[in-house]
């Protein structure tokens, strides 16, 4: 949406078009809004964006939007998210409302629950660890006889969600958690607010958090690389977009930075399918910091 030219979609035409899908990052509202209103011209429909859950595991579709469905948008209680675990649904004018979006019910052939941290299942609406069973997954990873990924016939995903009428939400991984004054921050909410900063190089923001003995609590460290890596030689424009960034996840969040590093291209460390990796860049930023 933001990167294809207007002259270069002119004569294309998405009518025949059966589905796009939304797949293995965080799915949001606002992207979907973006994608139409750029592309409705060439005959993208609300019914044609998907969303599906997936994962190698599973060989490859867990949960996926019916076709001919628009994905469900949930909006519920930013804040009873994050301190109590439960998606509790509010009006879209709510001061405290944030959206998520289905990713559809579980597919032919598997079983999706959500259990909390004794392995128990958990009714709709309350936050857990995603679990499932179906007839495509893995046994075991191969070589790997330390990982246990199954337990009691169960595959645990380490993404953490909640269910409301068989349709899966996802809110963030169990490992990249971040608990800061008692309240649980996912990591992709606090990036996703960053990118959008004036700035900020879109979708090249992590970040995660930083144990802090004294306070008893972690603390959330961002590092973001900038559009204009020149001016990071300029003290007095660092400060300023770190205040905004700053500024900006006060704002939209529950959560307040205590760390914001400004960084040009080519620091940060990615998968080899392209994602962020928050750990590896976690260890990073520590090490450079204790050097």
């Amino acid at each position: 949406a933001r990167r294809i030219r207007r002259r270069d979609s002119d004569k294309l035409s998405a009518d025949t078009m059966r589905l796009f899908v939304n797949c293995s990052e965080p799915v949001y509202q606002e992207s979907h809004q973006m994608f139409l209103e750029r592309f409705s011209a060439n005959g993208v429909r609300p019914e044609m964006l998907s969303v599906s859950y997936a994962m190698a595991e599973n060989t490859f579709g867990v949960t996926q939007t019916p076709a001919d469905q628009i994905p469900k948008v949930d909006i519920i209680h930013r804040e009873l998210l994050e301190t109590n675990g439960q998606a509790v649904t509010v009006f879209p004018d709510h001061p405290q409302a944030v959206s998520k979006v289905s990713c559809g019910p579980a597919i032919p052939g598997t079983t999706v629950k959500v259990v909390n941290s004794e392995g128990q299942f958990l009714p709709d609406r309350h936050v857990g660890e995603v679990v499932l069973q179906s007839d495509c997954m893995l046994n075991e990873y191969y070589k790997r006889s330390d990982l246990q990924p199954i337990q009691d016939g169960w595959l645990l995903t380490g993404d953490m969600g909640y269910l409301v009428n068989e349709e899966l939400f996802i809110v963030g991984r169990s490992k990249d958690l971040i608990i800061n004054a008692g309240k649980n921050i996912y990591p992709q909410d606090i990036e996703a607010i960053v990118n959008d900063v004036k700035g900020v190089h879109p979708g090249r923001a992590v970040a995660f958090g930083i144990e802090d003995e004294r306070e008893g609590t972690e603390l959330i460290a961002v590092v973001a690389e900038v559009k204009d890596p020149e001016r990071l030689n300029d003290p007095a424009w660092r400060q300023e977009l770190a205040r905004t960034i700053r500024q900006a996840v006060v704002r939209q969040s529950m959560a307040s930075l205590s760390y914001i590093s400004l960084v040009g291209p080519k620091w940060l460390i990615k998968t080899s399918s392209g994602k962020i990796a928050r750990a590896a860049n976690r260890e990073k930023w520590l090490l450079e910091r204790s050097s």
